[in-house]
């Protein structure tokens, strides 16, 4: 849903970096780039980025009142 504050595996923190990744994606940058440019150079780091699926906004439709 949320990016999380830290790598799982190796704890390095990433989610300051998801608001600009998902900018520069959307501009038609390579995800490769991106990510280089950011500093997720571990496996771990990108994998995280590269499977996020962000629902928040569907999930939010489902709030209780």
């Amino acid at each position: 849903m949320i990016i999380p504050c830290r790598c799982f595996s190796c704890g390095k923190p990433v989610a300051h970096l998801w608001e600009q990744y998902k900018e520069r994606i959307a501009k038609g940058e390579t995800k490769k780039k991106v990510m280089d440019e950011l500093g997720l150079e571990r496996f771990c780091c990108r994998s995280l980025f590269l499977t996020h699926i962000d629902l928040l906004d569907d999930i939010s439709v489902f709030k209780k009142d």
